[in-house]
């Protein structure tokens, strides 16, 4: 390993940040892996009990050690956190956990070529090289703020508060949102034993099986990743004609805009784990969007109302970057980093984790990683010690 005094610091334990600190660990550079909560995983430790990936063992696998074949082919929310442990004490990384990093500053003034600041609670200030930011796509539950929403008289929480559906046995929900959560959420709850299940449903999305006769969706989303749009949109609509039904009598219409040009546009498709079966049984209730909400009612888009017990918004997050770094000129008006990956944001400081592929998250995360590394150990190659120092 380098004899770095100052080492490389990566911000976040998740996937993406040990993968990254794994890499340079490879390549002679030593980084610590900086932690707010007090172990590695901690975004995939609080999703709910059912989740499992969509993305294949196979391709959900971070560099240096596959995940073993007994998680099987579609790994449990449970089993990715165990090998995530096993990730980092497998290639013996540097976790500094409960450091909860604010505030990312330029510095001329550090030690050696330290020239970042990482001001951080407890006081602390620390100094790096280089830094890499890791701290998630998913970061800030996001509530959209519909008017009426404070004096709803109901329970309304975010998906990311949702863990399993034996709170909700017996009650009315809405499920806000008709992303892979939202979905998932709604279906469990059907299954769970609430007593009614409704789905809002803002803009139509695209469902895909997540397997098709054993060939994964991921698979398809690889190959289809550098081909023009029209022709993936086309040959999407054709697969979707012969393999799912169209549900537009149940409420769910197909969607109008192409598959591929909905994923340019940030929308990744929903795979389908029970949905289709479930809205075609009546288990789950496509409605339309949230507009508003007043005491105990939900008004939505089509001027029809609804009176849930309990509403979950399966809304999404915001990436949380801004007190971090919107300082310092590296982020869009979107609040997501200007460059990604290899190429720094700025010299020495990098961001991973703030796409989400249609290729699959870990498997770009992964591939992320090592790019990362060739250009940090590129810009900062390891100092080796002298055998005379002792």
């Amino acid at each position: 390993m380098s004899d770095h005094s100052t080492p490389v610091h990566i911000i976040g334990a998740g996937p993406g940040g040990l993968a990254t600190a794994a890499a340079l660990r490879s390549r002679g550079v030593r980084a610590v892996v900086l932690e707010r909560s007090g172990a590695v995983g901690a975004s995939w430790r609080g999703h709910y009990d059912r989740l499992r990936l969509h993305t294949t063992r196979r391709w959900s696998s971070l560099p240096g050690l596959p995940i073993p074949r007994s998680a099987g082919r579609w790994v449990p929310r449970d089993e990715l956190v165990r090998y995530l442990e096993r990730y980092a004490e497998h290639h013996r990384l540097e976790i500094a956990a409960g450091v909860e990093v604010n505030r990312i500053e330029r510095t001329e003034d550090g030690p050696g070529d330290a020239r970042w600041l990482l001001r951080a609670n407890g006081g602390r200030e620390l100094r790096a090289p280089a830094v890499v930011v890791a701290t998630g796509y998913n970061h800030t539950p996001r509530v959209p703020d519909w008017p009426g929403r404070d004096g709803f008289t109901g329970e309304l929480l975010h998906a990311a508060q949702y863990r399993n559906p034996e709170p909700y046995a017996g009650l009315d929900v809405l499920v806000v949102g008709t992303g892979n959560t939202g979905a998932e959420i709604a279906v469990d709850l059907a299954r769970g034993g609430a007593s009614r299940v409704r789905l809002a449903v803002r803009t139509p999305p695209h469902i895909v099986r997540r397997s098709t006769v054993g060939w994964p969706a991921q698979a398809t989303g690889i190959l289809c990743r550098r081909l023009p749009v029209p022709l993936v949109d086309g040959a999407a609509s054709a697969l979707r004609r012969v393999s799912v039904p169209d549900l537009s009598a149940h409420g769910l219409p197909r969607p109008q805009r192409g598959l591929y040009t909905r994923v340019r546009e940030g929308a990744i498709p929903v795979q389908d784990v029970g949905l289709i079966k479930a809205v075609r049984k009546g288990r789950v209730e496509p409605v339309a969007a949230v507009t508003s909400f007043d005491g105990d009612a939900v008004h939505l888009a089509d001027g029809s109302e609804a009176r849930p017990q309990v509403v979950i918004a399966a809304t999404g997050y915001r990436r949380g970057l801004e007190e971090l770094v919107g300082h310092l000129g590296v982020l869009d008006g979107r609040g997501m980093p200007r460059a990604h990956a290899r190429r720094p944001a700025a010299p020495g400081l990098y961001f991973t984790g703030y796409t989400n592929p249609v290729s699959g998250m870990l498997r770009e995360l992964a591939r992320d990683a090592d790019r990362i590394a060739r250009a940090v150990a590129a810009a900062h190659p390891p100092r080796r010690k002298d055998p005379a120092d002792g």
